[in-house]
């Protein structure tokens, strides 16, 4: 890893803000770390101990200086009923805990329901939480998928764990998301980050996420398998989502570069950001 990695572009949109210009100080401090080294870094008051550097690093980007999971912890459905002060955050895909320990930050009295498949970067999760005195937190060692007869899990131990991937894979035990969701009268927000398992997860709970009132969706396709995309957002539309979608990817020449850079098994990542679309 090296600091030519930095996205550059958003360096004058993170000088202005405290968190961004904590995050550049990130960077220039631990940019030039070798990858998948156990290591702990200090964010501001928070202590992380993180397996990657080189992920911990753009989690951080994308979370407190991006972002990316704010919401608003009001509903925009009456019927929903909100309880002030108190939303309900489901985080599926936690990894080692920042997008937790940033959904505590804004939102104190919040029930948070944390999923994390890899039984290894669940450790990583609950003694972040541990250190960074994080509590109230509902921490669910399985995976969510489309039943709860538990999954094959691949890939390296950080943030790319896939049913998707082939290498170094392992039976992890799951959840069927969608029982999860029926539970709940209202669900704030609900973070999904599952490496491709996103598709069908999704797909199965497409009649539950009525009373889900924000949605951060990381979305990828792996090469070799349909592409699914049409198919997640025609979910979110006929369940009443406006959708907002990114990517860092910005690839040169993307006729002729087909692959993602970071990751040569997928050929597409994008960022759904869904909010519940006003009723009259």
């Amino acid at each position: 890893m090296t600091l030519f990695n930095f996205p550059f572009r958003d360096l004058p949109r993170m000088a202005q803000t405290p968190n961004g210009r904590k995050t550049l100080a990130l960077f220039v401090q631990h940019g030039s770390q070798p990858r998948n080294q156990r290591r702990t870094v200090k964010f501001g008051a928070y202590t992380f101990t993180v397996p990657d550097v080189y992920s911990f690093l753009y989690q951080i980007k994308e979370i407190f200086a991006d972002e990316f999971y704010a919401f608003q912890a009001d509903s925009v459905i009456p019927r929903l009923n909100p309880l002030p002060g108190e939303p309900v955050i489901f985080d599926c895909g936690a990894n080692i805990g920042t997008s937790v320990v940033y959904f505590r930050q804004q939102h104190p009295t919040a029930r948070i329901v944390a999923f994390e498949a890899d039984p290894v970067i669940a450790q990583y999760l609950l003694d972040n939480l541990r250190r960074n005195r994080v509590e109230g937190v509902e921490v669910v060692e399985k995976a969510v998928w489309t039943d709860g007869n538990g999954i094959s899990l691949g890939g390296t131990e950080a943030d790319g764990g896939s049913v998707f991937s082939t290498e170094a894979t392992r039976r992890v035990p799951s959840v069927r998301l969608r029982d999860w969701l029926l539970r709940e009268p209202r669900i704030d927000m609900l973070k999904i980050d599952i490496e491709g398992a996103e598709i069908a997860v999704l797909a199965d709970c497409a009649d539950a996420l009525t009373n889900v009132q924000a949605m951060f969706v990381e979305f990828h396709a792996y090469i070799g398998h349909r592409q699914g995309l049409a198919g997640l957002l025609n979910v979110l539309e006929n369940s009443g989502f406006r959708y907002y979608i990114d990517t860092s990817q910005y690839r040169k020449s993307p006729l002729v570069n087909h692959r993602y850079r970071n990751n040569a098994d997928m050929d597409l990542q994008l960022n759904i950001f869904a909010h519940r679309e006003s009723t009259p």
